[in-house]
């Protein structure tokens, strides 16, 4: 009887470990997580808007997918500044405020795609991060 609990055990051992492999840095956020709201604001480069538009919105994407946000609040917005020079804002609430710190691997790249469609401008880098409340829904 020992050994057929023992490889209960060993079962149950390997399905966690599967199962944390699988579902990556998700997994940790269910339980003990500090959701942190952010509102990221990405100076497109003259030309790259409609491309900057479409890695947003992969980004979205690939997050939600991996359950690394919450649902809501999600809002991308575009606008216009010095005339001429779009911007866009997403404001979306990381599921645990350390999730940007040890990003997997294809969010890493989104970001490194963003990154070549922005610009610096006004003292400002190319992507602001700033962690915001919301106050209303």
């Amino acid at each position: 009887m020992h050994t057929l609990h023992s490889g209960r055990l060993a079962r149950a051992a390997s399905v966690l470990v599967l199962g944390t492999v699988l579902l990556g840095p998700s997994a940790a956020q269910q339980t003990g997580a500090k959701p942190e709201t952010v509102m990221v604001t990405c100076h497109a480069k003259p030309g790259s808007e409609a491309e900057l538009a479409r890695v947003i919105a992969r980004h979205w994407t690939a997050v939600h997918g991996l359950k690394l946000v919450h649902d809501t609040p999600h809002l991308t917005l575009r606008g216009v500044e010095d005339g001429d020079k779009t911007y866009f804002v997403e404001i979306f609430t990381w599921r645990d405020a350390g999730i940007p710190d040890a990003a997997p691997p294809p969010i890493q790249a989104i970001w490194a795609e963003m990154s070549n469609l922005v610009e610096p401008r006004a003292g400002r880098t190319g992507i602001d991060i700033v962690p915001v409340s919301v106050i209303a829904p």
